[in-house]
């Protein structure tokens, strides 16, 4: 299983590297085209005439839920020691009655009954959508944003998961486990620019500027089991990243995994390049724990997807509930 002795080596390996000159290092954030105080990157690719084209297609008739449920157990990210998923009741009828913390008296409790839970949670839990600060270069995010200047002691003043608008787009199911004639894709697994090309002309869909591109690896039928689903998970490589977003226009890319990227990374100067390839250098949000599997049972590959995430000021990612719809 992935873990923080795996992360550990892959790190040092990047350190290694370093070390034997400054250009190992040489990457650095992208600048956006949308001006020196943009915030949300390719998310700039929504406009009215967009949303208004994707939204007239839709058939109406079905729609899929593509949010995972959050439970005590759930996959979560541990390796670097981020705290698991937590719910835990605050009132309940019996306890109500009992305390009367509301001083209506005994009787009253026990004729109105009252439930009320609390949630602790890493933000990167569930279905979610990465922020653009989640990952930079040499202490700065997107759009050249330093750390030093603006990230203080309650999160991010620039960039944060409050900044990001509610995405209506074109969606695009890729499909690379039934392309392969697979039910899931193994453990590591790599995927290339090749098999995403493959899956798209297997299904007979094109890539357009302004997509959601998600990926199904297959492994989200491990998602009642942590243990499995955390295990090793396929992801993207670089090479696949670049041509979602540089040759087929990509706005957001998502998968059904939590890594999102194969471990260990492919790089000996970056440790995680696939995240700050696609966040701090080109400004494409990433959605993990995405459920594609209803679509790929439906064989669905083109949709209007409606997501808007939780705007919790400063943060690096927050949960999100996206909506596929078929289109006419």
């Amino acid at each position: 299983m992935f873990n923080t002795a795996t992360l550990g080596r892959t790190v040092a390996v990047s350190l290694v590297a370093g070390l034997l000159g400054s250009a190992a290092f040489a990457q650095d954030v992208g600048k956006s085209p949308w001006g020196p105080e943009d915030e949300i990157g390719r998310l700039n690719l929504i406009t009215p005439a967009s949303r208004a084209a994707i939204l007239s297609r839709i058939e109406g008739a079905r729609s899929y839920d593509l949010a995972v449920e959050y439970f005590i157990g759930m996959p979560s990210w541990e390796a670097a020691g981020d705290p698991p998923y937590q719910m835990w009741m605050t009132h309940t009828p019996h306890g109500t009655a009992v305390s009367d913390p509301m001083k209506v008296g005994k009787e009253m409790n026990q004729h109105v009954s009252y439930s009320g839970s609390a949630v602790s949670m890493y933000a990167h839990m569930g279905t979610h959508i990465d922020a653009l600060n989640h990952f930079g270069l040499n202490g700065k995010i997107w759009n050249g944003y330093a750390a030093a200047d603006h990230l203080g002691d309650q999160g991010w003043t620039v960039t944060g998961a409050e900044k990001l608008p509610p995405i209506v787009a074109r969606g695009v199911l890729i499909d690379v486990a039934a392309a392969k004639g697979m039910q899931m894709l193994p453990e590591n697994y790599r995927i290339t620019r090749k098999e995403l090309q493959e899956a798209l002309e297997r299904q007979g869909v094109k890539l357009q500027e302004g997509d959601v591109a998600l990926i199904r690896t297959g492994r989200m039928q491990h998602y009642e089991d942590k243990s499995a689903y955390m295990s090793n998970p396929p992801g993207l490589s670089l090479d696949a990243a670049k041509f979602l977003v540089e040759d087929g226009g990509a706005m957001v890319v998502g998968a059904d995994n939590l890594s999102f990227e194969a471990f260990p990374a492919e790089t000996a100067n970056n440790y995680i390049p696939v995240h700050t390839y696609l966040l701090a250098q080109q400004g494409a949000p990433i959605i993990e724990l995405i459920n594609l599997e209803e679509l790929s049972k439906d064989r669905v590959y083109e949709f209007a997807f409606v997501g808007a995430s939780l705007k919790f000021r400063g943060a690096d990612a927050a949960p999100i509930r996206p909506v596929a719809f078929p289109l006419r």
